[in-house]
């Protein structure tokens, strides 16, 4: 039996070339790279310069994804950008990076879960794949947060980055249930009584500006461990699959902590974990994608993998995809 399927044909990913380690922090605000190391994993981040914008890291990512798919602009009929930083309160940041690749057809958005974007829009995505409403999908996570951060508030500037990482999705026909490739299940999740926790206190709607982020620490550290768990055992559930099954954890890599908490509560182990997080720090929709293009570009996501992707951010929103490379 044969269903129709979004299969991951492609990735790419684009960092910023300015690098920031944790000591070059510490010479800016009160902090230290053994106090942001033990709280967070994280040693350093990329920063976006001047012009390096977030439809711009968006575009290089995926044409790099394209290429990776060994596709053209044209080939495509879809495109989905999952950011909280786009380069304009409008035109959406998606139809920018379909200006930059030269595309002349299909439909462009952008899609706003915060760090949960990416699964958001995968899984949204998959939606017009599988009904045939498109043949073939970019997904792209591109952020600059270093754009919203609080440069005085030690606790927050120390843990994001900028970056963009794209997936190219294809609708093919192949094998029903968990065996076959592409995308087996998704679940999401949102609950908007916890704003305070996690948002940025500006807007075009309620002060005209921008605003910077502000974030409970402590209280998005419990929240997130205690709630990954649902909608990643309803992923497994809707695909008949679990976490003994999987082959690898690519989680949203906003904190070493979070993470390994998250996946030792759900019976993962570590060594099937994803981490980019010293590396590349939180980068909000961005860090899944790039984490994906890193494992599968140094050889470790192979096809026929079966793969979780998982996410949670400001609102709060939170989701879990399951893929077979």
């Amino acid at each position: 039996m044969s269903a129709l399927r979004s299969v991951v044909v492609g990735t790419g990913s684009s960092l910023p070339a300015r690098v920031v380690t944790n000591a070059d922090l510490a010479e800016r605000v009160d902090t230290s790279d053994d106090w942001i190391v033990q709280r967070t994993g994280i040693r350093q981040r990329h920063l976006a310069d001047d012009g390096e914008t977030t439809s711009v890291l968006g575009t290089r990512a995926a044409r790099a994804a394209l290429d990776d798919a060994g596709l053209a602009p044209e080939d495509i009929d879809l495109v989905i950008c999952a950011t909280s930083t786009p380069d304009h309160t409008f035109p959406s940041t998606a139809t920018q990076i379909q200006a930059g690749l030269g595309m002349h057809r299909g439909a462009a958005f952008d899609l706003q879960a915060v760090c949960a974007g990416f699964v958001f829009a995968v899984t949204t995505a998959d939606k017009f794949l599988v009904t045939g409403a498109a043949r073939r999908a970019l997904v792209v996570g591109a952020e600059t947060f270093s754009r919203i951060v609080d440069w005085e508030d030690r606790t927050t500037c120390v843990l994001f980055g900028d970056g963009a990482g794209a997936i190219v999705l294809e609708a093919r026909d192949g094998e029903a249930g968990s065996a076959g490739r592409g995308v087996l299940a998704s679940s999401l999740r949102s609950d908007g009584r916890h704003r305070d926790k996690l948002y940025v206190d500006g807007g075009p709607g309620s002060t005209g500006t921008t605003g910077h982020l502000r974030m409970e620490g402590k209280e998005v550290f419990r929240f997130a461990v205690g709630s990954v768990a649902d909608v990643i055992a309803d992923a497994f559930a809707r695909s008949g699959t679990t976490a003994e099954d999987l082959d690898w954890f690519v989680p949203h890599q906003a904190n070493r902590r979070i993470i390994e908490a998250s996946a030792d509560k759900l019976g993962i182990p570590r060594e099937k974990i994803v981490l980019t997080v010293d590396r590349h720090g939180n980068t909000s929709a961005a860090s899944i994608p790039l984490a994906l293009d890193v494992a599968r570009k140094d050889g470790r996501i192979r096809e026929g993998d079966l793969v979780m992707i998982e996410a949670i951010g400001g609102g709060f929103a939170w989701g879990a995809a399951l893929i077979r490379w």
